[in-house]
C-alpha cells in the first residue's frame, strides 16, 4: 500500500471524500517535513483535482485514486489523482459572473508542472502535479507517520513495544472515512484510523 516515499489510497465517489483526501495528504507531508507554504499549495491542488475527479462521468462504483510521491534529492512532492472518467482536463478561463471552471487555473498557478496521462491497462485518466518542496527531509532514525505510510516488514511501536508489521490492508469505516489494518508478529491486528500516528523504526527494511 504505501513505501516511505511513495503513498496511494482509494477513495469513494461521494463529496466527503475531499476533506478525507486533504486530511490524509496533511498527515502523510506532515512526517515528510514539509513546510507550511508547501503543505497548503499541495492541499488546495489535491483538492481542486480530486473534486474534479468526483465530477468525471463514470460509474459511481468506481473510486477515485490518489498517489502522493516524494523526491527528496530533487525536492519535489508529485501528487497524482486517477479516475474512471472520459474527457480530457483542460484549463478554462470562465468569466467574471461565473461561480466555478477555476480548478485547473488554480492548479496551474500552483504546480511547477502538471498534466495528465491515460490509465495504463484500463479506462479513464490521471491528472498529476508536481511541487516544490526544498524542506524535505530524509528518513531519521525513528519518526511519526500516518498509519497509511505504514509497510509490511516495518517495525512499529505500539502498547508500550516495537512489534513487526507481517501485513497491511486498508478498509472502509462503517461511519465513513478509511481505516488500517496491521498483522502483527504478536499479539492482535491492529485497527487504527488512516491519519492516526504511529512510531516506526524506518532502519527496518520490508521483508
Amino acid at each position: 500500500m504505501s513505501s516511505p516515499n511513495d503513498v496511494t489510497f482509494r477513495l469513494p465517489r461521494n463529496r466527503r471524500s475531499v476533506p478525507r483526501a486533504r486530511a490524509l495528504l496533511h498527515a502523510v507531508l506532515g512526517g515528510w517535513g514539509v513546510g507550511q507554504a508547501v503543505l497548503d499549495s499541495a492541499e488546495l491542488v489535491l483538492s481542486e483535482l480530486v473534486t474534479n475527479a468526483l465530477r468525471a462521468p463514470a460509474p459511481r462504483d468506481r473510486q477515485v485514486g490518489v498517489r502522493i510521491t516524494r523526491a527528496v534529492g530533487e525536492g519535489r512532492l508529485r501528487i497524482e489523482v486517477s479516475d474512471a472518467g472520459g474527457g480530457r482536463p483542460e484549463v478554462r478561463e470562465p468569466g467574471a459572473d461565473e461561480t466555478g471552471g477555476r480548478g485547473l487555473l488554480l492548479v496551474a498557478a500552483l504546480a511547477d508542472h502538471w498534466g495528465y496521462e491515460e490509465r495504463a491497462g484500463g479506462i479513464g485518466k490521471t491528472v498529476y502535479a508536481e511541487l516544490k518542496a526544498p524542506d524535505l527531509v530524509a528518513e531519521p532514525e525513528t519518526r511519526e507517520v500516518a498509519a497509511v505510510m505504514v509497510r509490511a516488514g516495518q517495525r512499529v511501536r505500539v502498547w508500550g513495544a516495537w512489534r513487526t508489521v507481517r501485513a497491511v490492508r486498508s478498509e472502509q469505516c462503517p461511519s465513513g472515512g478509511t481505516a488500517v489494518v496491521l498483522t502483527l508478529d504478536d499479539g492482535p491486528a491492529l485497527r487504527v484510523q488512516a491519519t492516526e500516528p504511529l512510531t516506526v523504526r524506518v532502519e527496518e527494511h520490508p521483508r
